[in-house]
């Protein structure tokens, strides 16, 4: 026969409850002594002293850690210490403010900023990638961005497509790639909260799907260049998509033409490469994929920088042109691979390529 173990803790669980004695006024108030610590408290504790230790550690753990995070740096602090996926979890359970708070765009239209801002850089860039935006405005959150990207898809204001990434003649399975543009109504909304320079141009729909995970790609060459912009003191920036471009240049073509018919056409077009600042090589005005238009000094000066995106399509020629034209180029780890093996002679043009 087993005989149990006395344990005289035991004897504050099953102690039965006693009604207190009435106690002199000077002897209502006594202090309990806790680890340094000597909260004053009134009244009896039917609490054993382990239950009241093991709560009295719980809070003063939950104390230190609100603490620790309560100013925003040392919150990213703390969460940088936790392992990824502890990362992860507690940025699905931030609460946003509802919607209900936000202000009123339009009649039943209330926009979060996140929201505001994913519409206006795919807007400035007419397609950017999911993935980018994700990385970009939500700081890796993709859970978030679906959630609110399903909103604007709700409300008619922007569209996700997926298309095919290039394989370059290369034996691999199809990459799809899930991609992001404003809709007509996105766009008008996107106007009306007059976030933009007046001069920024606005774009919805897309337009040339096989172009587009090129098109993408501008978006993150665009991140790295603004990057040095704004370290050079640049501020205030204007997107130029070579939509845009193109459309400046036919039409300064159309004018001149039509002011001199006799001139000859190579000549107009180096007039018009000079008007807009840009080069006139092999016959042909070299145009970029982007142009970033910024201010200096507080808007006393003004400045500009030309980028291109370099895939393996380009031929050495083509590269050549573009890097006497004097554009920032970009390219992607693959891409720059075989640009690389492809120019096997001339291997210090490859300098000239940034990694995108």
């Amino acid at each position: 026969m087993d005989i149990p173990i006395y344990d005289p803790r035991d004897d504050y669980d099953y102690m039965p409850v006693r009604k207190p004695k009435p106690q002199a006024p000077e002897s209502k108030e006594r202090d309990r002594h806790i680890d340094g610590d000597s909260p004053k408290q009134t009244g009896r504790d039917d609490r054993s002293p382990i239950q009241g230790r093991l709560e009295s550690l719980k809070q003063r753990a939950a104390d230190r850690r609100v603490t620790a995070v309560s100013h925003p740096k040392r919150e990213r602090a703390v969460r940088h210490e936790l392992p990824r996926e502890e990362r992860k979890r507690i940025r699905a359970q931030e609460v946003r403010p509802g919607r209900d708070r936000l202000p009123a765009i339009a009649v039943d239209l209330r926009l979060r900023p996140e929201e505001t801002r994913m519409l206006g850089e795919v807007g400035r860039f007419r397609v950017i990638t999911a993935r980018d935006l994700a990385a970009t405005i939500y700081g890796g959150n993709r859970g978030q961005m679906e959630r609110d990207l399903a909103y604007l898809r709700e409300k008619n204001l922007a569209e996700t497509s997926f298309i095919n990434a290039r394989r370059d003649g290369q034996n691999r399975p199809v990459e799809r790639i899930q991609v992001v543009t404003l809709t007509e109504e996105g766009r008008n909304v996107l106007l009306r909260t007059g976030q933009f320079r007046h001069d920024q141009e606005i774009y919805a729909e897309l337009v040339k799907p096989r172009e587009a995970e090129h098109d993408a790609q501008v978006y993150r060459a665009y991140l790295k260049e603004w990057e040095r912009i704004e370290r050079d003191g640049g501020s205030n920036p204007r997107i130029v998509l070579d939509f845009e471009l193109k459309a400046d240049i036919q039409k300064a073509i159309h004018t001149l033409q039509k002011a001199e018919p006799d001139e000859d056409l190579s000549a107009i077009k180096q007039q018009v490469a000079e008007q807009l600042d840009l080069k006139f090589i092999d016959d042909s005005i070299q145009i970029p994929d982007l142009r970033i238009e910024y201010d200096l000094d507080q808007g006393a000066q003004s400045g500009h920088s030309d980028v291109e995106v370099a895939t393996a399509a380009y031929h050495g020629r083509h590269l050549a042109a573009k890097l006497q034209a004097g554009f920032r180029l970009y390219a992607s780890a693959s891409d720059r691979a075989t640009l690389t093996a492809r120019i096997e002679d001339d291997h210090d043009m490859m300098t000239g390529i940034l990694d995108l």
